[in-house]
């Protein structure tokens, strides 16, 4: 009897401190939107969220968590100890917008420019990052208010750069782990979340092993000959060469890799050549990206890409050349995490509003912190309900229902303390 009753009385205990968590999340609501409606105003690109990272610091500093500043270049790092030994658990959110111009009347829609690749262009935070910020930095605030129930510490890191360095830098989250973001103390496990302009406000989705794309870009170079555009017999056009290429690359995910195994795409994003439309030019560049969700099928692409783009130019008289970067690898859940934190989910969000998916192939480079601990990383509903027509991520018309960013606070909050208290 005196088992059962102190069970009851447990069961009890974790209710009642659910309610005043729900309290406490629930009173920060507001000033979580007021947060994301001034990050979203300033956006900054990657590698320069210097503005950005003040305003965390000071928030995490005022409430009296261990702040440290310049991690891999723009990052913020908090530390909470609780009251109590026990395991350390890291929360991340990336905190970089992107070069696009927002097309929108929002009252707070960005105005901001900068610097991208040599080219004035609009900033904007078109991927929900601003959104991200916000959640976490209320989820330190509930934390940091229930330090007496935290049994470890919470390290909440504010990554740059997810997006990734400009060129010929380094960042994001490979160049935290290089520092030592997940040392001392040692973190046992990390979770992230995203926001989803295409998810219903109140759910979250899932799915154990890899969710999300390995990610590779790549550089072509195509060199020909000059000639006035009157006479193409003169030339060796590295554009239409360029045309080839970019169809050849397409047959390797049609007709080359077993699609049944898992999804590959591969996209060329950007092509530059020539300066009049009389004059073929000598060469053109091409940039692009591969997405895969499995190591074996990265090995095949990136193996025929490189056989195909020299050969492909040579048969046109030609000269190729490809470079594919190392890039990010798979969004990995850790399968057993993820069975340990299911419930913890459908506890808060309730079971009938998490659902389990296939992988995606975006990408996340929270990818490196899996590749070193255990992680988890899942989707938060952020599309207003009955909104047919969401505007994708990284569009000039990107929007998020503020109104999701609440289970968001709850639902990391939650995690947070079941982990570590487990």
């Amino acid at each position: 009897m005196k088992k059962y009753t102190t069970l009851l009385l447990l069961l009890i205990s974790i209710t009642t401190f659910s309610q005043e968590l729900n309290k406490d999340c629930e009173a920060i609501e507001k000033k979580v939107i007021e947060w994301r409606r001034d990050f979203h105003q300033n956006p900054e690109l990657s590698n320069r969220e210097f503005k950005t990272a003040k305003k965390i610091a000071k928030h995490l500093k005022s409430l009296g968590i261990e702040t440290q500043e310049n991690v891999a270049k723009t990052g913020v790092v908090g530390i909470l100890k609780g009251n109590q030994p026990g395991k350390v658990v890291a929360l991340r959110a990336d905190i970089d917008g992107l070069p696009v111009v927002e097309r929108n009347n929002l009252p707070f829609k960005s105005t901001v420019t900068s610097n991208y690749l040599g080219k004035n262009v609009g900033v904007m935070h078109a991927c929900g990052h601003d959104t991200h910020i916000a959640i976490l930095m209320g989820v330190a605030e509930v934390l940091a208010k229930n330090k007496d129930k935290i049994k470890g510490t919470v390290k909440f890191i504010f990554q740059p750069a997810e997006e990734g360095a400009p060129e010929g830098e380094e960042g994001g989250a490979e160049l935290m782990v290089k520092e030592g973001v997940l040392k001392n103390p040692d973190v046992d496990a990390i979770f992230g979340l995203h926001i989803s302009s295409g998810q219903d406000v109140g759910t979250i989705t899932y799915k154990p092993g890899g969710i999300m794309a390995a990610s590779q870009s790549f550089k072509i170079k195509v060199k020909g000959k000059q000639s006035h555009g009157s006479r193409p017999w003169a030339s060796i056009d590295p554009i239409m060469v360029s045309a080839k290429i970019i169809d050849a690359l397409q047959t390797i995910i049609s007709r080359e890799v077993d699609l049944t195994n898992e999804g590959a795409v591969i996209t060329v994003g950007k092509i530059d050549a020539g300066v009049r439309s009389n004059i073929i030019p000598e060469s053109a560049v091409m940039i692009g990206t591969i997405r895969t969700l499995d190591y074996g099928m990265q090995k095949q692409i990136n193996d025929r890409m490189k056989e195909m783009v020299p050969a492909i130019a040579k048969s046109y008289r030609a000269e190729a050349t490809i470079e594919i970067a190392k890039g990010y690898p798979i969004t990995y859940n850790n399968i057993e995490l993820t069975k340990q934190v299911l419930p913890t989910l459908q506890n808060v969000a309730g079971k009938e509003n998490v659902t389990l998916i296939k992988a995606i192939t975006g990408a996340e480079d929270f990818s490196f912190f899996q590749k070193e601990v255990p992680g988890f990383y899942f989707f938060l509903g952020g599309k207003t309900i009955g909104n047919k027509n969401p505007y994708p991520h990284h569009t000039p018309d990107f929007q998020i229902d503020e109104s999701g960013m609440l289970l968001g606070v709850k639902t990391m909050t939650q995690l947070t303390l079941d982990y570590l208290n487990n």
